[in-house]
């Protein structure tokens, strides 16, 4: 079938818009009509080149709609359920699925190439065959994935909002709640409000927390951070040092979430110092593939026994969380509606990430007919 979609032809260009051809799927696989796709920084990190993935490959991997048609072996899906895309599949079978930790399924390994289970391609231009952005490509109108990308969910929530689920929510929320570990009373700061670090100050309310610092160099971003839960706010976070030291009576952060945009390992000094004795600092945020340095007091990490922990997908268990955290939505107990700042269609694709660049938006999201 024909469909439509945005490509990325080559690292710092624009995405390129246009006409494709969509395969049936194949065994284990299914196709979906896309109601929405959110507008992750991820995305971003593969125009830059941060994350090196073969090219051409069609973007998106927050993504939630309805199947239409259900390849061979699939026993569980059927034509009009409605599903949120898990940006790491999870297969259930895996050392690590088995385990609990499914967002370290072993199919992950193949999100560079973003081909099928089974290497192949469903989606082509021109007799070319084009990748996946994390085995989904959800900038599109219709795509094919694997069953193991697929959370199936209740009908009657927006799409639009379900999308969210699919990387940022969690991986904010599971940040906080998972790889932190935050407690009652413990005072947290999370650095970078985007469509990430937003989730980490509500997960971080949600579990407890009695200060939730929001450190952004953006205002509007900081503003926007108390209506989620953020206690105090800060410019940065050498401006963060001394009022946070004040009001946690010299003891400093018991988490530290990293959430911006871009990592960056000489920063990572200043995170330390923002944490308490045995504090914990979470790198949650994607750095440049070819960055092999951090500096860091390691004097500091050893007297005062802080720790240094990466999380992906918020540590999370997306087949577990994306409904629980629905049933929040659903409960009132999670924003999902403040999230979306702007919303867009596949033409506008450029013009939401030219809105993340200049720091607009929390979080954009295409919605498509």
């Amino acid at each position: 079938m024909q469909t439509k979609a945005a490509i990325l032809r080559e690292v710092n260009t624009p995405w390129s818009v246009e006409e494709i051809e969509l395969d049936e799927p194949q065994e284990g696989e299914v196709r979906v009509k896309l109601a929405a796709s959110g507008m992750c920084h991820s995305d971003e990190h593969l125009t830059t080149g941060d994350l090196p993935f073969e090219l051409p490959m069609i973007g998106g991997h927050e993504g939630a709609g309805v199947v239409t048609k259900v390849g061979p072996g699939v026993s569980w899906l059927e034509e009009g359920d409605h599903v949120v895309f898990g940006f790491i599949p999870s297969c259930g079978r895996c050392p690590s699925c088995s385990t609990g930790h499914q967002n370290l399924c072993d199919l992950g390994a193949l999100m560079a190439l973003g081909r099928q289970v089974d290497g192949t391609a469903r989606h082509h231009s021109n007799g070319e065959d084009l990748g996946l952005m994390c085995m989904l490509g959800t900038f599109a109108h219709d795509t094919v994935v694997n069953e193991a990308s697929c959370i199936k969910i209740e009908k009657d929530v927006p799409l639009d909002r379900a999308c969210l689920l699919g990387c940022g929510v969690v991986t904010g929320w599971g940040s906080s709640v998972y790889a932190a570990e935050v407690g009652p009373g413990d005072i947290v700061a999370v650095v970078g409000v985007g469509g990430i670090g937003a989730n980490a100050i509500q997960g971080a309310k949600l579990a407890g927390a009695k200060q939730i610092w929001a450190i952004d160099p953006i205002e509007s971003k900081r503003e926007k951070a108390m209506e989620f839960g953020a206690t105090h706010t800060a410019a940065s976070m050498a401006e963060a040092m001394e009022p946070l030291g004040e009001a946690s009576w010299g003891t400093m952060a018991n988490k530290v979430i990293m959430t911006m945009g871009v990592g960056s390992g000489e920063v990572m000094i200043e995170a330390l110092a923002l944490a308490a004795k045995r504090g914990r600092v979470v790198v949650t945020n994607i750095h440049p593939a070819m960055e092999m340095s951090a500096s860091m007091s390691l004097l500091d990490l050893t007297l005062m026994e802080k720790q240094v922990v990466g999380s992906l997908f918020g540590s999370g268990n997306p087949r577990a969380d994306i409904p629980k955290l629905l049933g929040l939505y659903r409960e009132g107990q999670l924003d999902l509606d403040g999230l979306v700042t702007k919303e867009y269609d596949l033409d506008g694709v450029n013009d939401g990430y030219d809105d993340m660049r200049a720091g607009n938006n929390i979080r954009g999201v295409m919605k498509y007919a």
